[in-house]
């Protein structure tokens, strides 16, 4: 009889966190303890492990607010990360324990966000089943505009059009190491003017996550006449190249920046990549959307991945004690 336990996250279990994380079948670095405790000061930790028995099958990265859990509020995606060894009844199992522990300690509602296919190294759905079993509520959807690489994907003339006239204007792309630049001229003028708000990374952050992961946050700026017009950064990860940040310099000559810019990211920097994921273009929780930023992505060829997002009751561990029936084997001739 296989018994499954949780624990909540220790300090002393930041090695064995990231060795588990770094053989997960849906994890990014994003999961990685360096990345999800730059901005501990912001969140209550509540990050757990579930164990079968004495092996760590799965961990959930989250966060506390009052009585309810929340999916890291920190980062984009979460939810249950698992094995890529890990059977469907093993994540039910293990999805179970979280509820029950969550309710042993009087938690009444867990948040979960669920990880996108498209950063699945491989398929790894089994907690969308276990959230149907425990009756979750689906309470946000977003859609991801993605390019799949591995397919012939045709710009529209629009962005043909924008293409030309950066390559007429003498458009120059240089990946930087210094986000300096992009963030202070182009990126926190544009969203205070536009939106009144801020980067969610400040500089130094940014900075400090570069010195964490070199090799998978990317910064790629455009200069016209040697002065920064626009640029981009890239989270990059085994199976997607992740646009976290866009923008350009608003002023009334349209150099075709940013159109230059992603033609030389899709077709050359990250063409052996499996997606292009530019983000979301949703507003107010998913009810709202962009429609002229979803066009500018779906011109170059974009469609829709969708991302979810669940609230369930954790006193509903208990429509998990018999998911599955046992059959009797059947033989083919």
């Amino acid at each position: 009889m296989k018994n499954y336990s949780v624990k909540q996250y220790q300090e002393s279990d930041y090695t064995n966190w990231n060795a588990f994380i770094g053989q997960a079948k849906n994890a990014t670095f994003l999961f990685h303890r360096d990345f999800m405790e730059y901005h501990k000061d912001r969140f209550e930790d509540f990050s757990l492990m579930i164990f079968e028995n004495e092996k760590l099958v799965a961990v959930l990265p989250a966060n506390k607010i009052r009585n309810e859990i929340f999916s890291h509020q920190g980062l984009t995606y979460g939810g249950l990360v698992y094995s890529d060894k890990s059977k469907l009844t093993t994540i039910i199992n293990a999805f179970r324990s979280v509820l029950l522990f969550l309710n042993d300690n009087k938690i009444e509602k867990l948040h979960l966000k669920t990880i996108p296919t498209i950063y699945h190294a491989k398929p790894a759905e089994e907690i969308q089943y276990a959230l149907f079993l425990a009756e979750a509520k689906l309470v946000r959807r977003d859609c991801l505009s993605v390019i799949d690489l591995s397919q012939k994907n045709n710009f529209s003339k629009i962005r043909k059009r924008g293409i030309q006239k950066g390559i007429a204007k003498g458009l120059v792309i240089k990946e930087e190491s210094d986000f300096e630049l992009f963030w202070n001229e182009i990126l926190i003028p544009n969203l205070e003017e536009r939106h009144h708000a801020e980067p969610v990374h400040s500089l130094k952050e940014i900075h400090l996550l570069k010195s964490f992961f070199p090799n998978d946050i990317r910064q790629f700026n455009v200069y016209h006449n040697n002065e920064i017009v626009a640029g981009t950064t890239v989270f990059e990860t085994p199976t997607v190249a992740h646009c976290q940040y866009i923008s350009k310099y608003e002023n009334d000559e349209n150099l075709g920046s940013l159109d230059f810019l992603y033609h030389f990211l899709i077709t050359d920097v990250f063409a052996n990549k499996r997606f292009f994921d530019f983000g979301i273009s949703n507003e107010a929780q998913g009810k709202l959307l962009n429609d002229g930023l979803s066009y500018w992505k779906e011109s170059f060829g974009a469609s829709t991945i969708i991302h979810d997002f669940y609230e369930v009751k954790t006193a509903n561990y208990v429509k998990l004690d018999t998911f599955f029936t046992k059959s009797k084997n059947i033989l083919t001739k």
